[in-house]
């Protein structure tokens, strides 16, 4: 699910913090930096869970309705291709998500039932939902086509919703769209008859190393990174630099010092992407001047040591 831009995003949001609490607790804003990673799965299954709370409120609908002392034709023999929805069945059948939701307890839906109603209300408003229920067989193709379609143009954009994930977690505020485009993934690719897992938050054991490592070399070499680049922006003062582009310039050539195997244009690449989502419109700009006038330096002087071809 993680991806070393965003494991990059987090340890810098993680620096950032370091320095404005001035406690100089390394151990404890480590915790808190993968604390904030292992909540990403938490959203997750906060996200995918609407579209299994969907299905059970209309269940509840459809039951009550029958139950009605005057029952119309349409209540007595309701439409169940939404609650008979293939792909929301495997997601509700999933034995997988089922244990993660309960060992994560995730129960922020039963405390918060009125955005389930809501989202509920809304699609059933829409032209999606009046297209999809025209008919009473439920297709795979179909019924996975009408979640993917109900997840990315009527759960994702909703307002309210994104403001009570906000609320709910400030460190999911940058996690959004990186569980929304998994989750969006993972809905296009889900096929019949099999089970939906919850993908792993690390795509292997280097990836949650590289993020350990790189606060950790980073945090412990801050004085010896910002060496290499005062000297560098004459035409800048240095104490009116932007606080986040100079933890960017010191993770930057901490990757092109301390991570051997990571290519200088990847490390430059990554870092000009942040800058632009997190700084100011022209850091980008000044810290590219200044990325490539120390890698010109560094192998001017031998000093940049890439292992394996192309890295350079």
């Amino acid at each position: 699910m993680l991806n070393r831009r965003h494991i990059r995003v987090k340890v810098m949001q993680s620096i950032y913090a370091l320095h404005q609490s001035q406690s100089g607790d390394l151990e404890k804003e480590e915790k808190f930096l993968f604390y904030s990673l292992e909540n990403i799965q938490d959203l997750y299954l906060v996200m995918i869970s609407t579209l299994i709370e969907l299905k059970k409120m209309e269940e509840v609908f459809l039951h009550k309705s029958s139950l009605k002392h005057l029952v119309t034709s349409d209540e007595r023999n309701p439409n169940t291709k939404f609650i008979k929805n293939k792909v929301i069945q495997l997601l509700s059948e999933s034995n997988h998500l089922s244990i993660s939701l309960e060992n994560r307890k995730i129960d922020n839906w039963e405390t918060h039932d009125d955005y389930i109603q809501l989202l509920l209300r809304l699609i059933k408003e829409s032209d999606l939902y009046a297209k999809y229920m025209s008919n009473r067989e439920n297709n795979f193709e179909e019924d996975k086509q009408f979640v993917l379609d109900v997840f990315t143009e009527i759960i994702v954009p909703n307002e309210k919703l994104y403001d009570y994930l906000e609320d709910n977690k400030l460190t999911w505020i940058d996690d959004i769209p990186l569980v929304n485009t998994e989750i969006t993934k993972q809905l296009k690719g889900i096929k019949e008859n099999t089970e939906i897992r919850m993908p792993r938050l690390y795509k292997d054991i280097e990836d949650k190393d590289f993020a350990k490592n790189l606060f950790r070399k980073t945090v412990l070499n801050e004085k010896e990174l910002a060496n290499q680049y005062i000297d560098k922006t004459p035409n800048w003062d240095t104490e009116r630099i932007a606080e986040i582009d100079t933890i960017i310039l010191k993770m930057a050539i901490c990757e092109f010092m301390k991570f051997p195997s990571i290519p200088v244009k990847v490390t430059i690449n990554e870092y000009l992407e942040v800058a632009k989502e997190y700084s100011t419109p022209k850091s980008s700009i000044f810290i590219n001047g200044i990325l490539d006038n120390l890698v010109k330096e560094f192998q001017n002087n031998n000093t940049l040591l890439k292992t394996g071809r192309g890295l350079m």
